[in-house]
This record gives structure tokens, C-alpha cells and sequence, in this order.
């Protein structure tokens, strides 16, 4: 029986203005952004989703191709106070849920949270930004190197010991922005990724949203680009060289060398692999076509709110459609860090001739 048209994930905004981190980079609690102050100057309360409209799309998405969610990639979707009702959810629709999450395990600590976890989760993305204590904590302010080091280690222990008897294997995935502070550290942070066990390393080069960060970004200049394509060398070649515990090689995503016209477009002639294929909500319910700043995607138009309509009608609308079509007519789309095209999946990961598969792109 054919599905009816819809994504086949959706991302859920559902807590971008709780965090217990301030990284440098964060378009919400970095020390540089004015968001925060903005919201309370206005006396506006903390965006956090309803539960009740995760519950209302989930079930008008029967019958799509609908087959994973992913709670808050802004913020720390654990400190969410439903996070275990989306648990629930996932057992009730059968779905996968794929977790971006700082490493901390707030609330509950990485025991409690990995017993929830494992049974439904796809994929487990950890925040990691250094290969060492001293670049991990300027980047991700508040966070301790040690700490996050342990619940990592205990993580991929207990994910190893689920999987040894239970059908469901999650991925876990070191997941960085690239900078100026850490692209050195790039094969030593693929180096640990493999001594820990780590399945993939995968990150996406920096939206400066605040000019205190442009120069941090390895796009900003054409000498930045070639320090970049260096760093990507010695990545792949260690990853190519070295096997993981289980004797499997680790995946690289979006770890690939840029052109020298990379400043002004990351791919020249890329795709958007979100338009038609994936769906993001707004703590209040707005249709979001992609994963872009909240200021940009705001950019590409109005789609209408899912609190008060339904996942088809948005996802099936001309004013959705024609973007889909027309998305590179947009600033925002021809910046984007996002886009992929195939010469890009194949040269991000080493090929599936020395044992590493390539992956479709995935937030």
C-alpha cells in the first residue's frame, strides 16, 4: 500500500531556550547572542513545546513515511520536562528517535537516560568540540572535560551490552562545529572517536551569527580554506588507517575538502536534502522547512502553524511546494552550510571499499 505523502522525520523544537552550556556558537546561549535578554525584555516566557502538539502531529502523520523524530537540536533536549512522554511515543508509533544532545545527561545522569534510550534511539549525536579539555570547555562554556569523557565511555558500554541482546543498535556520533578553535584538532578528535568506540564523526562549518565568531569560521578566507583541506587530509587518513574495537572503520560526515570559492557557496550546484524530505516545528507549533537559524528560516516564508493545521495541508501546500522548487533563489538557501550534492557523500566518507559506508545527510 503506497504512503501518503509527508516527511520522513521531523525534528520537534521543543525546549530551545533551556540549556545548562553557553557554547560559543550556540544562536541562543552563547555569550554573545541577545536573544535571551531580548525575551525577557519583552516578558515573553521560554519557548517549550506542548506535548499535546507532539501527541496531534504524530498522529495525523500516520500513514506517511514518517519513520523518526528528533527532540530540540537547540537547547538541551533532556532537560525538556516530557522528554519521557516522547519516549512513550516512540514505542506507541513504532519510531526511531535520534538525539542531539550535549553529553552532560542532565536530570537523570547517563545510567538512568541510557535505559530510556536505547531502546528506541537510532542515533545518539554528543556535542564535541576539542580533542582535549582545554579546547573543549572555551568552546562549550560550563562543560566539564572529564565528566563528559566518563558518561561518554559508560554510554558506548552500555549501548554495547543492549545491542549484544536486543535487536535495536544505536549509533553514537561525535558531532562538532568547525572552527578556528578546534579544525586543528580535527584527526586527534577522529583519533579519540576511535580509541572510545564512537561510530561516526560528523559536524557542519560555522553560521556566524554574532561578528565576534566570523573569524573563527574555516570559510571566512581562501587561507582558511586550505588549513581546512589539510585538516581533512590527516582525518580521513587516520580514519582510513585505524579500526575501531569492533573492528569496523568510523564514518566521517561532511568532513570533506572545500573549493576555493567556498567563502560565497559551500557546494556549488549542492541539493538541499531537507526540502520534501524532512519537516522542523517551532516550539509554537510554526512550520519550519529546514534547520537553519530561526532568523533565516524565517526568511523563506510563511507556512502556516501546526497547532492549528494539519501536517498535510502544510507539507502539500503551494507555498511549500514552490520553495522546494525555487529554494536557490533565497540567500539563505545559496549560504547555506547544509547542502549536499553526490561528489560531496562520496568524498565525506571514505568509500565503502575500505569499510566505511556512505551515509545519507542527517542533522
Amino acid at each position: 500500500m503506497d504512503k501518503l505523502p509527508g516527511p520522513w522525520r521531523i525534528t520537534f523544537d521543543t525546549n530551545p531556550d533551556d540549556c545548562n552550556l553557553s557554547c560559543i556558537m550556540c544562536e541562543d546561549h552563547s555569550p554573545y547572542s541577545t536573544t535571551k535578554y531580548e525575551r525577557k525584555s519583552a516578558g515573553l516566557p521560554k519557548r517549550r513545546m506542548s506535548v499535546d502538539l507532539i501527541k496531534k502531529i504524530l498522529a495525523e502523520a500516520q500513514g506517511t513515511p514518517l519513520r523518526e523524530i528528533i527532540p530540540s537540536t537547540m537547547g538541551e533536549p533532556l532537560i525538556y520536562p516530557y522528554f519521557e512522554d516522547i519516549i512513550h511515543l516512540c514505542h506507541d508509533y513504532n519510531l526511531k528517535l535520534n538525539l542531539t544532545t550535549n553529553g552532560t545527561f542532565p536530570r537523570k545522569g547517563v545510567n538512568k537516560w541510557a535505559n530510556l534510550l536505547l531502546p528506541v534511539t537510532s542515533d545518539v549525536k554528543i556535542s564535541w568540540n576539542g580533542a582535549n579539555k582545554e579546547t573543549q570547555e572555551k568552546i562549550m562554556l560550563g562543560t566539564k572535560w572529564e565528566k563528559v569523557v566518563d558518561n561518554l565511555q559508560k554510554f558506548i558500554q552500555l549501548r554495547d551490552e543492549y545491542a549484544s541482546s536486543h535487536e535495536n543498535y544505536c549509533r553514537v556520533t561525535l558531532q562538532l562545529t568547525f572552527l578556528e578553535t578546534n579544525f586543528h584538532e580535527l584527526a586527534d578528535i577522529v583519533q579519540l572517536g576511535i580509541k572510545l568506540g564512537v561510530d561516526r564523526i560528523k559536524g557542519h562549518h560555522l553560521w556566524a551569527h554574532f561578528s565576534e565568531i566570523k573569524d573563527l569560521s574555516m570559510r571566512r578566507n581562501t587561507q582558511a580554506i586550505v588549513r581546512w583541506n589539510q585538516a581533512v587530509t590527516q582525518a580521513q587518513t587516520v580514519a582510513a588507517s585505524q579500526l575501531l574495537p569492533n573492528g569496523k572503520n568510523i564514518q566521517l560526515d561532511n568532513i570533506y575538502a572545500l573549493s576555493e570559492n567556498a567563502m560565497e557557496d559551500l557546494l556549488p550546484g549542492g541539493e538541499c536534502p531537507f526540502l520534501g524530505q524532512e519537516a522542523w516545528v517551532a516550539a509554537d507549533g510554526r512550520f519550519s522547512p529546514c534547520c537553519a537559524p530561526d532568523k533565516d528560516r524565517r526568511k523563506l516564508g510563511d507556512f502556516g502553524s501546526l497547532a492549528d493545521q494539519k501536517l498535510d495541508d502544510v507539507w502539500n501546500s503551494q507555498s511549500y511546494k514552490a520553495l522546494a522548487t525555487n529554494y536557490m533563489q533565497h540567500a539563505v538557501c545559496k549560504s547555506c552550510n547544509m547542502r549536499k550534492s553526490d561528489v560531496a557523500k562520496t568524498t565525506s566518507m571514505l568509500t565503502s571499499t575500505i569499510g566505511i559506508p556512505i551515509v545519507r545527510a542527517s542533522v
